[in-house]
């Protein structure tokens, strides 16, 4: 696997974890853009936080991946010039 396309795979999972947090924020405000087809029975507002903490967590998690990856390259581009 190739330093970009470690990127690449963060980049991804950061947005995957961006659309979960824009879906829970609908389901806790009740409608718009991004909110579940469930009905208000269906959806725990503690289930909800999870969600966003969860989705947090995940996205720190791929921001680290694609960070590192960043600074391997900007390391590798370093020693090439040398």
């Amino acid at each position: 696997m190739t330093i970009s396309s470690i990127m690449t795979t963060a980049l991804s999972g950061m947005q995957t974890q961006q659309n979960r947090l824009t879906e829970a924020a609908a389901n806790i405000a009740g409608s718009g853009p991004g909110a579940a087809t469930r009905t208000d029975a269906e959806i725990s507002l503690a289930n909800e936080m999870l969600d966003v903490m969860s989705a947090e967590t995940g996205f720190k998690a791929n921001a680290t991946v694609f960070e590192t990856g960043a600074d391997l390259w900007d390391v590798l581009m370093s020693i090439k010039r040398d």
